[in-house]
This record gives C-alpha cells, sequence and structure tokens, in this order.
C-alpha cells in the first residue's frame, strides 16, 4: 500500500474486526458461566463441556463451508438462478491465507465465525440437563453454520437479493440470527420435551432453582459486554460513500452502506439494554433472572433498526418486546409444557422476531441500500418490489421486513431443525436415559465439582426422584 490514506484505513479496519472477535469471545464466556449457573451441580460440567465444544464445532465448520454460503448464495435464486462456486472463500483459497494484498478477508471471517457461535449456543442454554452432547452438536453445525447464514446471504448484504427487491433491513440481526437460533430452539424443545420433575402432577410449571445465581449475572453482564463487539462487528468502520466525481466523503456505514454514527449506535444500545432491565424488573416483581435477561430482551427487540432508531425508539421497543417475553414465555410455559431452561425461545426468538418486523414500520421509506458504498450493490434490475425512493433504490417497508423475518423464524429455524431433532430422536442421539438424568449428566466426575447438593436442590431431587418411580 503506497498510499497513506489507503493504508491508514485498511489497517484500521482489519485492526477493527480484530477488537470485535475479541469482545466477541466474552459473549462465549458469558454462555458458559450463564448456562452452569442455572444447571444443577449434578450436571455442571457437561454443561459446561456441551456449550464449550459448540465453539470449535461450529468455528471450523463455519471456516469449511458457512462463509462460502454467505458469499456464494447472495444472488440466489431470485437474483440469479445459478450459484456461483468459485467465492474466493473456500477453505484451500488464497484469500484466506496470510496476503498482504488482502488484510480484511481473514478477520471479516472470523467475525462471522463468532456471529455463527453465538447462534448455536443460544439453543445450547435451552436444552440443559436432558440432552445428549451429539444431538446437540449436530444442531448445532446446522443453526450456526447454515440456518442464519443463508438468511444473511440474501437480507444481510446490500448485493443481497432480499435486500434489493424486499428493501429488507435487519441490522443488528434481530431476525436473520436471534429469531432463527430461538426458533430453532423452540423446535428442538419439542422433540426433546421437559425436564423430569419440571411439571407437577396438575401440570403446573416448578422453578428448577439454578444452582449459582452469581454465575448467572454475571454471564449475563459477560454477554452484554460481549454484545458491543457484536454491535461495532456488524458496522463497515470507514468507507468513502461518496459517488464517482464527487469529494472524498469518510464516514461508518452499516452493513447495507447507508451511512451512520457510532455515536448514535451506542446511545440506542445503551438505552435498549437498560430499558430492557428495567422494565424485566418491574414485570416480573424483582424476579433476578428475568431483570438481568431483560437487557437482552431490550437489546434484540430494537436491534434490527438500533442504526437509524432515535433513542427513544429504541427505549421503547425495548420496553414493549420485553413485557411480551415475559408473559408470552410463562404462558407458553404452562399452556404447552415447554421447559426452556434459560428463556432462549423467548429472549430470541420471539423479541427476534418482534424486531424484525416492527423495523419495517418504523424505518418504512429509508433507503434500503447504498449503492455509492464502494466495495457495496451491484443493483438487480426489477429491484424494489414494495418500493423505491426517487433515485428507483428499494426502501424499507413492513410488507419486505413481515415476510423475510417469517422466513427466516420458521423456514429457517424452526422447520429444518424440528425435522433434524426429530430423526435424532429416532436414532436415540437426542436425550439421555432417565437413569442418567437423575442421576446426573455428569456420572462419575459430578463428585470432583461440588461436594453436595444445596438444600433447595436436594428437595429439588427428592421430589423428582419420588415422582419418576410413580
Amino acid at each position: 500500500m503506497t498510499d497513506q490514506a489507503t493504508a491508514m484505513s485498511t489497517i484500521f479496519t482489519e485492526f477493527y474486526f480484530f477488537l470485535c472477535i475479541v469482545l466477541m469471545f466474552f459473549i462465549h464466556m458469558g454462555f458458559c458461566m450463564y448456562e452452569v449457573g442455572v444447571a444443577r451441580t449434578k450436571n455442571v460440567q457437561h454443561t459446561l463441556l456441551k456449550n464449550a465444544m459448540a465453539i470449535p464445532t461450529i468455528g471450523i465448520c463455519f471456516y469449511l463451508f458457512g462463509m462460502w454460503i454467505y458469499i456464494a448464495l447472495q444472488a440466489w435464486p431470485v437474483g440469479s438462478p445459478e450459484v456461483s462456486f468459485a467465492t474466493g472463500f473456500e477453505p484451500w483459497s488464497q484469500t484466506l491465507a496470510p496476503n498482504l494484498a488482502d488484510r480484511i478477508s481473514g478477520v471479516f471471517v472470523g467475525a462471522f465465525m463468532l456471529f455463527g457461535m453465538t447462534a448455536g449456543s443460544i439453543v445450547s442454554g435451552a436444552i440443559i440437563e436432558r440432552s445428549k452432547t451429539i444431538g446437540f452438536l449436530i444442531i448445532a453445525v446446522y443453526v450456526g453454520a447454515v440456518a442464519w447464514v443463508v438468511p444473511a446471504a440474501w437480507a444481510w448484504a446490500g448485493n443481497g437479493w432480499m435486500t434489493q427487491y424486499l428493501g429488507y433491513h435487519d441490522q443488528y440481526c434481530s431476525a436473520i440470527l436471534h429469531s432463527v437460533s430461538g426458533f430453532a430452539a423452540l423446535a428442538v424443545l419439542l422433540n426433546l420435551g421437559p425436564r423430569i420433575g419440571k411439571f407437577g402432577p396438575d401440570g403446573e410449571p416448578r422453578e428448577i432453582p439454578a444452582h449459582n445465581p452469581w454465575m448467572v449475572t454475571i454471564g449475563l453482564f459477560m454477554i452484554y459486554v460481549g454484545f458491543f463487539g457484536f454491535y461495532a462487528a456488524c458496522h463497515i468502520p470507514i468507507v468513502n460513500i461518496a459517488g464517482e466525481g464527487q469529494p472524498e466523503y469518510w464516514t461508518a456505514t452499516n452493513i447495507y452502506g447507508f451511512p451512520i454514527t457510532l455515536s448514535g449506535v451506542t446511545l440506542n444500545f445503551l438505552l435498549s439494554l437498560l430499558a430492557g432491565m428495567m422494565t424485566a424488573y418491574m414485570v416480573s416483581g424483582g424476579n433476578a433472572f428475568w431483570t438481568f435477561s431483560g437487557g437482552l430482551t431490550g437489546l434484540i427487540s430494537a436491534s434490527s433498526g438500533n442504526d437509524l432508531y432515535h433513542p427513544v425508539m429504541a427505549a421503547s421497543l425495548a420496553i414493549v418486546g420485553t413485557v411480551m417475553a415475559y408473559y408470552l414465555h410463562n404462558w407458553v410455559e404452562k399452556t404447552f409444557k415447554l421447559d426452556d431452561a434459560v428463556g432462549a425461545v423467548a429472549v430470541h426468538g420471539y423479541c427476534g422476531v418482534f424486531g424484525g418486523i416492527a423495523a419495517g414500520f418504523l424505518l418504512w421509506g429509508y433507503p434500503a441500500i447504498n449503492p455509492s458504498a464502494g466495495t457495496l450493490v451491484a443493483l438487480s434490475e426489477g429491484a424494489g418490489w414494495f418500493g423505491t425512493n426517487a433515485d428507483g433504490m428499494p426502501v424499507i417497508t413492513p410488507i419486505g421486513n413481515t415476510i423475510g423475518t417469517l422466513v427466516f423464524a420458521l423456514g429457517f429455524g424452526f422447520l429444518p431443525t424440528y425435522i433434524i431433532a426429530k430423526i435424532l430422536k429416532g436414532f436415540g442421539m437426542l436425550r439421555v436415559d432417565p437413569k442418567v438424568e437423575l442421576t446426573g449428566l455428569d456420572g462419575d466426575s459430578k463428585a470432583s465439582t461440588y461436594p453436595g447438593l444445596s438444600g433447595a436442590e436436594a428437595a429439588f431431587e427428592a421430589l423428582q426422584r419420588k415422582e419418576a418411580k410413580a
């Protein structure tokens, strides 16, 4: 790089995504602590290893084929009936090797790997204390390296056909990642069934005590920290968006090439998180689990449009989404006997769908893409099925965002995962034997983790065994 300005912007972008990856690892530290804290002492090591092994499993698979899917399928099948198999992101490609001519692709793939690991870990928490590791990892590969990646290819890039034809907008993946993972968790839970003793003889749900509330709390705060990295990795940190023949104009942009400010995004992030926590504290009557989970319900409810919302809009969506998630979770649990150990279906699934659809209404008429953003967009002919602006560019609409969101949550999250889980269940690869569940999934290792049960755990274990015998 002989031009100093180009060199500075390139190296800054490289280092920017590197730091995003470091921050996003806090999400996985948080998930591990959170799930281990929720689990009972007899399942601690199994819960920890199940979650931790999702990281290398999804990461390697994403390197082998996940990033290729993201690049190859952006225009398929609507924008182009053919798939280009030479994307430059095959595992053996020089694009991914140490390469002075390409300083971006490696860290960009790394950031996407962390997104995929997050998607798989969302499913992990919902199914703790009764699922087999092998079954979970198979599901995690689908969710983390395929299920959210195709929606991202279609609707999380300026070249994506849903972005161009539907005007789809989902900046921080409320629907593209969170709704897909949340509804995938729902599909697994329907096949897995509740933990023994979760529901009494009258069908009323019982609270299974978390063995370590401190780990739950610290884990969720670590996830908040990691979410800063998640948000930051969804930006193009510095790019010249000036059109040909115009003076240079350098700025940060969203994933669609539309200029934004990191200042505004930071404020929206904080207000949606804080409004979610405060709302959850109030509606749950001070329940600690829901109070801290409220930070996530708030963020995910507003994430689709937090690049463009006013802070009041971000906070308002966080409030509405959190109230919806809390009451819908409790109603579904009681009505359908769904045992979601960490509320993942509500936090990620329901709030993800809500956020994706809400953005279509609140950002109605905003340009969906910015073709002047240099690396983005060869606009498809006939783009903007549901509306265009004066320049013929597709705009964000309620119809486009609603269609896309439902396709992602149900078509990529729920239905395929339900089929996979059903097959795994048929082969005995989904749920542990009841005797193992009662004894504890840690087996002979549990004595080395904790010497005994807490009073609350011991009482619940006695009740669990009594009902299992009956």
